[in-house]
């Protein structure tokens, strides 16, 4: 998966052992945020609106944003933001 910005995400297959549990965050434009919420439902991934997992099925809307917390398949926290923490325009 490719952003605005050039970044990627991609996939490998390695050993889960091998793997520690990281929190990756992203900012993203309102346009991504819609495709990416878009591929987590339509994958039935689930979604959360906090770090803490105790909110499922919600989102966020911190700084006038949105926001949410997803795990992906080797157990990293993902979150993905449209306003930057601390932002309070």
């Amino acid at each position: 998966m490719e952003t605005s910005n050039g970044v990627t995400l991609d996939f490998a297959t390695i050993p889960g052992e091998s793997i520690v549990m990281q929190h990756y965050a992203f900012l993203i434009s309102d346009e991504e945020f819609d495709a990416a919420f878009g591929r987590i439902r339509e994958q039935g991934v689930t979604y959360y609106a906090d770090p803490h997992l105790k909110q499922p099925g919600e989102i966020n809307h911190h700084f006038g944003g949105r926001g949410l917390y997803f795990m992906d398949p080797a157990g990293h926290g993902m979150e993905i933001i449209t306003r930057p923490y601390g932002n309070e325009e």
